[in-house]
């Protein structure tokens, strides 16, 4: 019998409704403070707005020796391992004794699983057990990576996983309208949701852009910067954006390439694009005048949910050249605020790169219409939203 299967006989209901008490939210996920992804940042945004309307949270997941970034709430660790092949990813393999009794005795109201791994599966299993409302976020698209990695015969498999974990959630919460249509043509039956994701627009801000910060670097004052602010890995598409940039040095268009963000496809883009900036890992006021100091952001990755940094791009006041997927299709707004191309289209991406890197009209007007779309992506509005279908689930 697993560990998970073996309930004590002594668990009780909670001596007082929700109503008379803090709502107690228990998050189990596969990433949360030791390494800085969207994922994590936007579960760590989560959890500091529960707290902050009185909630109380715990959080289950992997750890690592020492976290990447301050993080809210209380986190539960869970036993894990290096991700093979993947080695900055911890990979846990379930719900251990420890951390499960603690989940069993915090008896949370709602229970929310961010990621259908095994951990997320193990408490999928107890939570059904136990009668708690469960709910899920889907945040990453695992089926997509697969091809990158020469998997992709097992994307059949996975994505029946994946289904029949989401269809045992009482709701499932997705970032953007164009996840819904993913998830429906997948198969997946359940109560979908759509969670959309903000942005701190007072951070992300036109006004983030320095001169000194360009200089220091030694870009051209009329010279334009071309962005990458992601994970350095294969599914996020470098290699396409590593054709881009070299087609754009081949055929003389004036331009210098900028990579935020670190993973182990570094060194082939630090080959590939000798003449770029590679900043490492940003955050903060140091992320958005890296923003803002740019003039293109170049995303072409398709396998996003939502596309974060896409968003912040946009409320720098950058026009986006990105792919026509999930997440990016549901924030770029074509021929207005950037354009979109066709996964596998890199004379597309190649034409929009350069056209924009060219025309320093159309790239600020494309980038005011971008600053002003993105105004309309709260994290109050998100996360409040959030927080209401908890309270619906819980009977308050």
């Amino acid at each position: 019998m697993a560990v998970a299967d073996a309930l004590p006989s002594d668990i009780e209901s909670p001596s007082r409704p929700v109503s008379e008490r803090p709502l107690r939210v228990a998050l189990v996920t596969g990433s949360y403070n030791y390494i800085q992804d969207g994922v994590a940042l936007t579960l760590n945004r989560m959890v500091g707005f529960l707290e902050s309307r009185g909630a109380e949270v715990l959080v289950f997941a992997p750890v690592g020796r020492t976290p990447a970034f301050a993080h809210k709430g209380e986190v539960v660790p869970v036993w894990s391992i290096a991700a093979p092949g993947r080695g900055e990813y911890r990979a846990a393999l379930g719900l251990p004794r420890t951390p499960r009794d603690r989940l069993l005795a915090f008896r949370p109201d709602i229970l929310h699983i961010a990621t259908p791994d095994l951990l997320g599966h193990a408490a999928l299993r107890l939570g059904q057990k136990m009668g708690w409302p469960i709910v899920a976020s889907y945040h990453t698209r695992f089926e997509t990576y697969l091809k990158y990695y020469g998997l992709d015969f097992l994307t059949p498999a996975l994505t029946g996983v994946i289904r029949a974990f989401y269809d045992s959630c009482r709701e499932i919460y997705v970032p953007s309208d164009s996840m819904i249509d993913v998830l429906r043509a997948d198969g997946v039956t359940g109560d979908i949701r759509l969670w959309p994701r903000g942005v701190d627009t007072d951070r992300f801000h036109p006004g983030a852009r320095s001169a000194a910060w360009r200089a220091e670097r030694g870009v051209e004052p009329d010279e334009v910067v071309i962005a990458f602010i992601s994970r350095l890995v294969k599914e996020k598409r470098v290699a396409e954006v590593a054709a881009v940039l070299g087609r754009l040095k081949a055929e003389g268009v004036r331009h210098r390439a900028l990579f935020v963000g670190d993973g182990p496809e570094r060194a082939f883009l630090e080959q590939a694009a000798p003449d770029a900036l590679f900043e490492g890992f940003l955050s903060g006021d140091a992320l958005a005048m890296a923003y803002a100091s740019s003039d293109v952001f170049l995303f072409p990755s398709d396998t996003e949910t939502f596309g974060n940094v896409t968003l912040e791009a946009m409320a720098s006041g950058l026009p986006t050249v990105c792919a026509n997927a999930t997440g990016s299709r549901s924030l770029v707004d074509p021929g207005v605020t950037g354009f979109l191309a066709e996964v596998g289209d890199d004379e597309a991406l190649y034409a929009a790169a350069a056209r924009l890197s060219v025309d320093a009209e159309l790239r600020s007007r494309m980038g005011a219409a971008a600053r002003t779309r993105s105004l309309l992506f709260s994290w109050d509005e998100a996360m409040g939203g959030l927080l209401a279908r908890y309270q619906a689930l819980a009977g308050t």
